[in-house]
């Protein structure tokens, strides 16, 4: 059902309904039916809403009145019953209960839940207990955003934000490893799409930019530290970094590209781009992010900013953790894997690292 017709202007997007929805119906109505009960709320989880990309084609499906609503695990079920019962059939002319895209049965996307059951369904464990390696490798970056992104409306007992502190932004040991990471990424394949291009094989090379492009970009958000979202949102969100301009400059010469000197222009650029902000941050001090790869006509990252990255972990763990596998999204881009923190989890557990803090 196409619900965009009606919105009023002052809820033209799901964070300003969200936020109406709680202040004028939800939270009256809990006031009045369970006073005194402590309910944290917000827009938190999935939806192009909680990233604040959502505008009218959002829509058509699994858009409208969503809210988050965390309380103690006691008053789970009465909360979820009363609002069961007593939410009215509309809220500012729009259903307070459809059904989202695969469902047949209309209800309410009020997600009733408590901070841990909550932290759990989107990354698996609770962040505030304590985070391991493993469970910092199987943080996709937008399982991190579904917790952290949205707007928190009230919080009378802190606990959503310990959760969102706490799942900031990796510790500096791991921050350094996923770096490396994406830098060995980077040489495992740039070489690759002079090749193709050598032999005559032009898809093949723009396809291996293509590539490159997309980790490029993942180091330009690692390198300020912000997590990044699925497919969908991750050239949007790329653009809002304050890096994003020349560097998204040169990407856009990459995958414009129609010869192989063009494409090595522009990857040489933006990485050098990205090299000078990593040097700033005193995580490296290497002059020049490409250098030839052996006597070849081709590039290939400075191994020493690899070799750098590494030499400043302290975390005997993290020292540990085999060289160019990273985090989860490093890993694989399979969406099945992806949107199951079990999935991922299992995906990067596989040299038992268990829940040791780094």
């Amino acid at each position: 059902m196409d619900r965009g017709a009606d919105v009023p202007e002052d809820a033209a997007t799901g964070i300003l309904l969200s936020r109406a929805y709680f202040d004028d119906l939800v939270a009256p109505l809990l006031a009045a039916r369970l006073p005194g009960l402590p309910v944290a709320a917000g827009r938190l989880g999935s939806g192009s809403d909680v990233l604040g990309f959502d505008d009218a084609v959002s829509r058509d499906h699994d858009w409208g009145l969503r809210l988050s609503l965390f309380v103690p695990a006691d008053a789970v079920a009465d909360v979820s019953a009363l609002l069961d019962h007593d939410l009215p059939d509309t809220f500012r002319g729009l259903p307070t209960r459809f059904a989202f895209t695969g469902e047949s049965h209309a209800h309410h996307h009020v997600e009733v839940t408590t901070v841990t059951e909550f932290a759990v369904s989107r990354l698996g464990f609770d962040p505030r207990a304590g985070i391991g390696v493993d469970d910092w490798l199987s943080v996709s970056g937008q399982a991190a955003l579904e917790v952290t992104a949205g707007p928190v409306f009230t919080n009378p007992t802190g606990e959503l934000e310990a959760l969102r502190r706490a799942l900031a932004w990796y510790p500096d040991d791991l921050w350094r490893y996923v770096l490396a990471c994406d830098w060995e990424r980077i040489g495992q394949e740039l070489p690759l799409m002079g090749r193709a291009a050598e032999v005559g094989d032009d898809t093949g090379s723009r396809i291996i930019a293509a590539r490159l492009s997309q980790i490029v970009m993942h180091l330009a958000f690692l390198l300020e530290r912000t997590w990044p979202p699925y497919e969908k949102w991750f050239g949007s969100r790329f653009a809002q970094l304050p890096n994003a301009g020349p560097v998204g400059e040169s990407i856009d010469t990459v995958l414009d590209a129609r010869d192989l000197p063009t494409r090595h222009r522009g990857l040489r650029h933006a990485l050098q781009l990205l090299l000078d902000q990593q040097n700033a941050l005193g995580l490296t001090a290497v002059d020049a992010a490409l250098v030839p790869f052996w006597d070849r006509p081709h590039l290939h990252p400075d191994p020493g900013i690899v070799t750098q990255l590494l030499a400043g972990i302290a975390d005997p763990v993290v020292q540990r953790l085999p060289r160019g596998r990273g985090s989860i999204e490093q890993r694989t881009d399979n969406v099945a894997v992806l949107t199951n923190p079990k999935a991922r989890r299992n995906a990067v557990d596989e040299f038992g690292h268990g829940r040791t803090t780094g």
